[in-house]
């Protein structure tokens, strides 16, 4: 399960990071959110150690939707070294996702 991060977590969990991670910017009134946080999972287990799936909920944490430009969701940016490398808007299938943020 991904963990939940918050402005005072984002730091820690993205920013400083030994591992890439994939930020899952999501609300829960968000049909395709919802269809999409399965195929996140599945890529966190895949590839354990390699990469890592946070998500942030847009409504509870406006600061950051803001700070990274989210005007539509579900919204997935990988964070490298500590900075948005790739991103994919929208509910897409696995491979998509992957491809696009260059973990294909």
């Amino acid at each position: 399960m991904a963990a939940a991060v918050t402005e005072a977590t984002f730091e820690d969990e993205v920013i400083a990071s030994d591992t890439p991670v994939i930020v899952d910017f999501w609300a829960e009134w968000c049909g395709p959110c919802h269809a999409v946080s399965p195929v996140l999972e599945r890529i966190a287990e895949e590839r354990d150690g390699e990469v890592k799936v946070v998500k942030v909920n847009i409504d509870e944490e406006q600061g950051l939707a803001q700070r990274y430009g989210i005007a539509s969701i579900p919204t997935m940016i990988l964070f490298r070294e500590g900075a948005p490398a790739a991103a994919v808007i929208g509910a897409q299938p696995k491979g998509a996702i992957e491809r696009q943020l260059g973990l294909a």
